[in-house]
């Protein structure tokens, strides 16, 4: 599994529109995938302010021929955290098929004093996520305790197998926090085929039967039902994927009475050659279009169907594939700054984006990266080489980018010395 949040994007800025010119604006979404917004947050907005100053600075000195600037000692405001290879899973459309399983591990000395040496450098939420199942880890429920102690912002996107294992941390989650179950389907039948659980006692409705004890346990944490949707045509690799368009509505029907606070509806991603992860509606079997129409028939269907109780969100790519404006985030500027606020912890090492995670050009240094003051310093000094490396018009010009106009935005305040970041209200949201 991969990815990060309900899948997020943010509209076009002003700032953006000063380095490129103007251009339709993605479709208005929800505040939580509004990244310019949580980043001017007090909370976060010195951590931004310093990335900015440095940036700045580099390009300064690179234009006087002087030596630049050391990487500030910041550390991301958001990571996904992935604790495990292991799964119990065989998913036919798992983007992370190629790790799993592994013998590669964090060792848990290590990520606690990685977090902890982060959480004093501006580090606000761990999204604990892919690479494998995170409740398989060990230590899962104590080091959800850690995070929390903390003061941090935590996600869960789970399988949902080990419900036994989130009711023992639901409680220590509070309204910031939420857990996210990666089902992608609407019958016990088209689960097993697309997830090929190891156990034959999982299946779609156990899972769901756990929410509501979940809920009873505690209310605050919000819990999602997550749904990649698939046409006939997505493969991974050169197996072909199960189509689940038909079971849009089925499964709104379970999340809305199984207890689910939202289901999110996102569209499929496969791997390229290069290691990014991409939207490819043109491998379907039928029209483009007609593809797309479907999905577009079938989930409105299931926003009648969801009721008052049930949140309907569609992933911002997939309100583009709607629309027929997803191409236009793959307008990536030549500097990822996201790579400095937001980035990927895993057991193989750490990671520019999710949708380079495992990917050796896209590494910012090893598992134990942030575990000492001297090893983030030497963090930061890769960082400084991979913004300079790692041209994201080249590498990501085929990704359907969610943090493309963030990226913009921030690309403008640096050529700009003359603004300033305008800090905003305090969301205490931090899932970037």
């Amino acid at each position: 599994m991969s990815g990060g949040g309900i899948e997020q994007g943010a509209a076009a800025s002003g700032a953006e529109r000063d380095v490129r010119g103007a251009r339709p604006a993605p479709a208005a979404g929800h505040s939580i995938h509004d990244f310019s917004a949580k980043l001017r947050q007090p909370s976060a907005a010195p951590t931004v302010e310093a990335y900015i100053e440095w940036r700045r600075a580099v390009r300064a000195a690179r234009a006087g021929g002087v030596e630049t600037p050391a990487a500030p000692k910041i550390a991301p405001i958001s990571i996904n955290l992935d604790l495990t290879t292991a799964c119990n899973y065989r998913c036919t459309h798992c983007i992370d098929w190629d790790i799993l399983n592994t013998k590669h591990r964090l060792a848990e000395e290590d990520l606690r004093a990685s977090i902890l040496l982060m959480a004093t450098r501006g580090l606000r939420s761990v999204i604990l996520i892919g690479g494998g199942e995170p409740t398989l880890y060990p230590g899962f429920s104590g080091f959800v305790g850690f995070l929390k102690d903390l003061g941090l912002q935590v996600s869960v996107v789970t399988n949902g197998s080990r419900g036994d294992r989130l009711l023992e941390v639901v409680e220590r989650l509070d309204g910031r926090d939420w857990i996210r179950m990666s089902l992608d389907a609407g019958s016990d039948e088209l689960f097993a085929a697309m997830h090929k659980p190891t156990s034959s006692r999982v299946t779609l409705g156990a899972i769901c039967e756990w929410v509501p004890r979940l809920k009873a346990a505690n209310p605050a944490p919000r819990i999602g039902f997550s749904y990649i949707i698939v046409w006939s045509g997505a493969s991974r690799e050169e197996h072909g994927l199960h189509e689940n368009i038909h079971e849009i509505v089925m499964a709104a029907e379970r999340a809305r009475d199984h207890e689910f606070d939202y289901i999110a509806y996102k569209p499929i991603l496969e791997r390229q050659e290069s290691g990014a992860e991409v939207m490819a509606p043109g491998k379907a079997q039928e029209e483009e279009q007609r593809v797309v129409a479907r999905i577009r028939a079938e989930v409105e269907r299931a926003k009648a169907a969801a009721g008052d109780s049930l949140d309907v969100y569609e992933s911002t790519n997939l309100r583009m594939l709607e629309d027929g404006s997803w191409r236009s985030l793959t307008a990536q500027p030549r500097v990822c700054h996201m790579q400095a606020l937001r980035q990927v912890l895993t057991p193989t090492g750490v990671y520019n984006c999710p949708a380079h995670r495992g990917v050796e050009k896209a590494k910012l240094g090893e598992k134990d990266a942030y575990s000492d003051p001297e090893r983030a310093a030497a963090t930061g000094a890769s960082l400084a080489g991979l913004l300079d490396s790692f041209d994201a018009s080249h590498e990501c010009k085929e990704v359907t980018c969610l943090y493309n106009d963030v990226n913009w935005w921030l690309e403008g305040l640096i050529e700009n010395p003359g603004r300033t970041l305008e800090v905003g209200e305090e969301s205490r949201d931090h899932f970037l």
